[in-house]
């Protein structure tokens, strides 16, 4: 008993099987347009969608993906945005910085040790020697860094009584307001 539910949404349909994977389709058509340049991705993608009719929404963004992959993979090489299969006969290119030093096969039996590990060595210790007292870092007894601020206490004397505002209200941050002095009325 198969009946439709419409309470179901309808099933994706399934991909062209016709359609070959985005790599063929690219080098086949580098081939075509047979271009001594190289062909741009703009006329890789018009050929492509000549050729291949029914192609997917992303076909934009999935060409640009497998271009780049290709590139990265060297099947091909991206010349003033132009992309073309590699020489054969063209050396294969270098990385940058400089080469690394060709390695001397060493002589059968010898053993190798393991590298050196990174970084500067430790000074050697003598096991007899008295272990001295950790000193601190500054040599001075205190801790390094800015002191902690002191909470007020009501035992604590005061250093220098500030004056306090004739208002009575507490005083805010900052620099105080310029206060302008009354003028008085000039009189003959």
């Amino acid at each position: 008993m198969a009946t439709e539910n419409s309470d179901n949404p309808p099933a994706p349909p399934p991909p062209a099987p016709s359609l070959p994977q985005y790599p063929e389709m690219i080098m086949a058509a580098i081939e075509a347009l047979n271009d001594s340049n190289g062909s741009n991705k703009s006329a890789i993608a018009t050929y492509i969608e000549s050729t291949y009719g029914d192609l997917p929404p992303s076909h934009a963004t999935l060409l640009a993906h497998h271009l780049n992959k290709m590139k990265q993979s060297g099947e091909l090489v991206l010349v003033k945005n132009n992309y073309m299969k590699p020489d054969p006969n063209a050396p294969p290119k270098r990385g940058r910085g400089r080469p690394p030093k060709p390695k001397v096969p060493l002589p059968l039996g010898t053993v190798v040790s393991p590298p050196r590990p990174r970084g500067r060595p430790p000074k050697p210790r003598d096991p007899f020697a008295p272990q001295p007292e950790p000193k601190s870092p500054s040599g001075t007894g205190r801790p390094r860094g800015r002191p902690p601020k002191k909470a007020k206490t009501a035992s604590a004397p005061p250093q220098a009584p500030a004056p306090a505002p004739a208002t009575g209200a507490p005083r805010g941050r900052g620099r105080p307001p310029k206060v302008k002095p009354a003028v008085a009325p000039v009189g003959c």
